[in-house]
């Protein structure tokens, strides 16, 4: 029997998946992490002390239909937040692990819930399935045209989320996020931004690995959005921007403040559209948070400070 205050997050150990725990948990609901292994570094530098005491792990594969479903059916879980994915690098080293992981896997997490007879599936699409549109605001009426194999994975679970509604009235919600920064964001392409900040407050120089405009998306934002379209998101197979603030990368370096040239910008325009419109997930769902790039960055580089003096503050990504 499914519980309505529990929610299974695939790759809940992830940056947007850390936040989802934690934005989950201040509802006072139970979140369930499934994934391949119990790794909480992430959990641990995003939520309130005590708090990982509170989260339940179930150790699976989203590549493995069974598994899903048993972790599905013993959690009792209402609602499915399926944020398991391998992002660009990994699906352009290795495209046939991208494909199994990010195609077969969400088919699976869909398949699942549908057999359970939940409400619906909430998924992580992305802006990659967009290509270089330009400076103007992109919505969702503009064609996709990926230019990376994430970005064709992400728009091929868009289409077989719109075939499960169409073929068995079966609801989803799939979100486009681009470049989502905020502590535990450590990997992935538009990770630099994040890394820098962390750099900053560590007095050590840093390079954004890209320039021009993109959207920048403070990640507790990022989480609401996904959480509050699990709880009431309208019916169908609906697909929508998330966006934050669009600036030109320089802006953020602006916002860290560093020491002249200690945090430099050195690599191409993403090949992805760096303006989102995100005026229909807003007029579907009003009143979610909208935080500004000035005070994502504040509270980022605050909650970095607060883990370095507490000694937990993870360096791995500059290492890199």
């Amino acid at each position: 029997m499914a519980s309505d205050d529990v929610f299974l997050v695939t790759g809940a150990q992830g940056c947007i998946g850390a936040w989802v725990v934690r934005d989950i948990l201040a509802r006072g609901a139970r979140p369930v992490v499934f994934d391949l292994q119990r790794d909480p570094r992430r959990l641990e530098q995003v939520l309130d002390s005590g708090d990982l005491d509170k989260v339940d792990f179930v150790q699976g594969d989203v590549t493995d239909l069974a598994s899903v479903e048993g972790a599905l059916r013993d959690s009792g879980a209402a609602h499915v937040i399926h944020l398991a994915g391998l992002q660009v690098p990994f699906c352009k080293a290795d495209p046939l692990a991208g494909a199994r992981v990010n195609v077969l896997g969400t088919l699976h997490v869909f398949e699942a819930a549908k057999r359970r007879g939940l409400g619906r599936v909430v998924y992580a699409s992305s802006a990659a399935v967009y290509g270089a549109e330009g400076t103007d605001a992109v919505d969702e009426s503009v064609a996709p045209a990926p230019g990376t194999h994430y970005g064709v994975y992400k728009q091929a679970n868009e289409g077989n989320a719109r075939v499960y509604w169409q073929d068995d009235g079966f609801p989803s919600v799939g979100l486009r996020p681009l470049t989502v920064y905020g502590v535990a964001r450590d990997q992935g392409l538009t990770s630099g931004p994040t890394t820098a900040m962390k750099a900053a407050v560590l007095g050590r120089p840093w390079t954004i690995g890209f320039r021009g405009q993109t959207d920048f998306l403070y990640t507790a934002d990022a989480a609401a959005a996904f959480v509050e379209c699990a709880l009431r998101a309208p019916d169908g197979a609906q697909v929508y921007n998330l966006h934050g603030e669009s600036v030109d990368v320089r802006r953020v370096v602006e916002l860290i403040g560093a020491p002249d040239g200690s945090i430099r910008i050195d690599g191409p325009e993403l090949p992805i559209a760096g303006h989102l419109s995100d005026g229909a997930l807003r007029a579907a769902l009003p009143g979610l948070p909208a935080t500004t790039l000035a005070d994502g960055v504040a509270d980022t580089m605050a909650r970095f400070r607060r883990l370095q003096e507490e000694g937990r503050l993870p360096t791995e990504d500059l290492e890199r």
